[in-house]
C-alpha cells in the first residue's frame, strides 16, 4: 500500500483517525516547512500567518490535497497551490459558534447592551434604558418578537441563525443567490435584496470574500435600509463600504452596527470604528473554533487513499 504524509497544523489539537497509510507529521503554520516534511501529499491548513502558505504552496512539490478549516476558500485560492491540488474548505465547522456569536450581537444591539455599558462606565443608571418599557416603540426595536430579521448569506451558519432568531420571535427571511425555501424559511435571490431591505429591522450579512461580494453593502444599499435599522456583519468585512456605513451612522440614517470583521485586520488603531458609538466591534471571534475537524480530515483523507470525491472541494 502506498504511504501519504499529511501534515497537521501545530495550531489545533487535532486527533483525526486517519486510515491505514496516512501518517500523521505535526507542522508549525508560521514557520517555513522544515525539508524532511516537504514530501508531504496532504496539507491541513489553520492559522497561518503572513506568507507561510504560500511558501507552502511553492514548497509541497508532490501535494494531492489541501485541507482548510476555515468555512472559506480566500485564502487557499490566493496562495497559489498548482491547478491540480484538490482544495477542500471547512464548511461546517464554524456553524454553531458562528451562529452563536452572531445571535449575541444581535441580541446585543436591540438589548441595548452597548448603551447600558456606557452608562455603567459612567455610574450612571440608565432610566431611558430600564424601567416601564413599551413593547413595540418607534424607532429601533429593543426585542426580537416580531422583529424583521433579514439573514443575507443563507448558507448552513444563515440557517443555522435563522433557527435561534425564528425561536426568540423574530420574523426571519434570507437572502442567497437563488430563491426558494430554505431550512423552512423563505429565501429571496439578489435581485430582490434591495426591495427586502426597506423592510427591516435587522440585516446580518454572513457573506464570503468573493469578487462578487466586493463592497455588497454599498452606500446605495444602506440608504435602502431604514433609520432605525440595525447592520450585523460576520462574514467578511470586504464585504461592507466602512466609509459609507459610518457616515450613515453619524447622520442618524442607520441606527447601530456590530461588526465582527473589517476591510482591515486587526484594525488600524486609527480608524474611527473604535469611537464610533454606534459601532459594537469584536475581533473577528465569531468563528476560530472549528467543531468536527478531526472527523473532516478523516473522511477526507479516507476518500483521497480510496480514490473517491472528497468532501467541500473548491470549484477551481
Amino acid at each position: 500500500m502506498a504511504r501519504v504524509k499529511i501534515l497537521l497544523p501545530t495550531t489545533l489539537d487535532l486527533d483525526p483517525r486517519l486510515p491505514e497509510g496516512v501518517t500523521a507529521v505535526r507542522y508549525d503554520p508560521a514557520e517555513r516547512l522544515r525539508p524532511e516534511d516537504r514530501d508531504a501529499e496532504a496539507l491541513v491548513v489553520w492559522g497561518h500567518r503572513g506568507e507561510a502558505l504560500a511558501e507552502a504552496a511553492r514548497d509541497l512539490g508532490g501535494l494531492r490535497w489541501v485541507q482548510g478549516l476555515a468555512a472559506g476558500d480566500d485564502a487557499l485560492l490566493a496562495a497559489g497551490f498548482a491547478p491540480d491540488v484538490v482544495l477542500t474548505t471547512g464548511v461546517g465547522l464554524h456553524t454553531r459558534p458562528v451562529s452563536e456569536h452572531a445571535l449575541a450581537l444581535v441580541l446585543a444591539l436591540v438589548r441595548r447592551l452597548p448603551a447600558a455599558g456606557r452608562a455603567q462606565a459612567e455610574h450612571r443608571w440608565s432610566r431611558e434604558l430600564g424601567g416601564p418599557q413599551p413593547l413595540h416603540p418607534d424607532g429601533p426595536v429593543t426585542t426580537l418578537l416580531d422583529a424583521r430579521v433579514l439573514v443575507w448569506g443563507f448558507g448552513e451558519i444563515g440557517q443555522a441563525l435563522a433557527g435561534y432568531l425564528s425561536a426568540l420571535g423574530a420574523r426571519v427571511r434570507g437572502v442567497a443567490r437563488s430563491a426558494g425555501e430554505r431550512a423552512g424559511f423563505d429565501v429571496v435571490d439578489d435581485g430582490a435584496l434591495d426591495d427586502e431591505l426597506a423592510d427591516t429591522d435587522v440585516l446580518v450579512m454572513v457573506l464570503p470574500q468573493a469578487p462578487a461580494t466586493e463592497r455588497a453593502l454599498d452606500a446605495g444599499r444602506i440608504a435602502a435600509l431604514p433609520d432605525h435599522a440595525y447592520v450585523v456583519n460576520v462574514g467578511r468585512g470586504s464585504t461592507g463600504d466602512e466609509e459609507a456605513l459610518l457616515a450613515a451612522l453619524r447622520e442618524g440614517r442607520l441606527a447601530g452596527a456590530a461588526l465582527d470583521v473589517t476591510a482591515t485586520e486587526p484594525l488600524p488603531a486609527g480608524s474611527p470604528l473604535w469611537d464610533e458609538p454606534r459601532v459594537l466591534l469584536t475581533p473577528h471571534a465569531a468563528g476560530g473554533r472549528p467543531v468536527g475537524s478531526d472527523a473532516l480530515v478523516a473522511e477526507n483523507a479516507a476518500a483521497l487513499v480510496a480514490g473517491l470525491p472528497l468532501r467541500n472541494v473548491v470549484a477551481r
